[in-house]
């Protein structure tokens, strides 16, 4: 007679060597050619319509790649609000084998992401939430192990709670990465002619003053990029950025004019931690 818990632990042997290979070579596929697998993330079917719509906007393929951003790589999101990235950034990390963190006000400011996870474990199931800033109690990106730290459009929400909360969040992006890791920000451009005290309340912050904070957590500046520039945008609304869509926060008044002018001027800048 046949011994067929034998039988069906050479079956299992036989497709655990059978699948491996498979799904590690996709992900090393994925590795070799980042920016196509980028463009594969921003396709995903899993993404909402709605966020979809404000690819001409954001420009999502180009910007991960100016970033550098590989599949497998580990990846921390801060303060991803509804999770407008994080719909490109969880699919890149689940094909390429790496590992997307979210970061935010625990837990309040990542309720949206969770209700993401719940409501597509598929997609979503495997990113990480932690707590940014950290108090010290609840759940951390561990010193050291991520290679990519990205900001979409936060830094001015660090800058409304003051400049030495602004100095510690770069203070913990820099705890956060490798030595050589990136930090990309996103950020609505203040021109630098205009007056440093609307950085406290129109959203928009000047070029020289990210790079300021940035550089004094010890980080230094290596690219720049125009992708999201919008020379329409005349920075100068009563409402703030908010004027501007998607928030369009006048209404109807005006509505058409702001439609036109479109979402607001952006820096992209790529900062570096520096290797030794």
């Amino acid at each position: 007679m046949r011994d067929f818990r034998a039988v069906a632990s050479a079956a299992l042997i036989v497709v655990a060597a059978c699948s491996a290979p498979a799904h590690n070579a996709a992900a090393s596929e994925a590795a070799a050619r980042p920016g196509d697998a980028i463009a594969t993330a921003v396709a995903a079917p899993t993404r909402t319509p709605a966020n979809v719509a404000r690819d001409p906007y954001r420009h999502p393929t180009e910007t991960l790649a100016f970033f550098g951003v590989k599949p497998g790589d580990t990846v921390v999101e801060l303060w991803p609000g509804g999770g407008w990235y994080t719909e490109i950034l969880a699919p890149l990390a689940k094909a390429g084998g790496g590992t997307l963190y979210v970061a935010a006000p625990w837990e309040k400011g990542l309720n949206r992401v969770k209700a993401k996870q719940e409501s597509d474990a598929g997609t979503y199931g495997a990113v990480k939430l932690a707590e940014f800033p950290n108090g010290g109690t609840n759940p951390k990106v561990a010193d050291g192990s991520a290679d990519v730290v990205l900001t979409f459009r936060n830094v001015h929400n660090w800058r409304f709670d003051g400049a030495d909360n602004t100095a510690n969040a770069f203070k913990q992006i820099f705890a956060m990465l490798k030595p050589g890791g990136v930090l990309g920000v996103e950020e609505h451009r203040l021109p630098e002619a205009m007056d440093s005290a609307l950085e406290e309340k129109s959203g928009y912050m000047k070029r020289s003053s990210v790079i300021a904070f940035a550089e004094a957590a010890g980080f230094k500046l290596v690219g720049e990029s125009d992708i999201n520039a919008n020379p329409k945008d005349t920075h100068d609304y009563p409402g703030g950025v908010w004027t501007l869509p998607p928030s369009l926060r006048e209404g109807d008044k005006d509505r058409e004019k702001f439609l036109a002018i479109g979402e607001s001027d952006r820096m992209t800048l790529k900062f570096v931690k520096p290797a030794s």
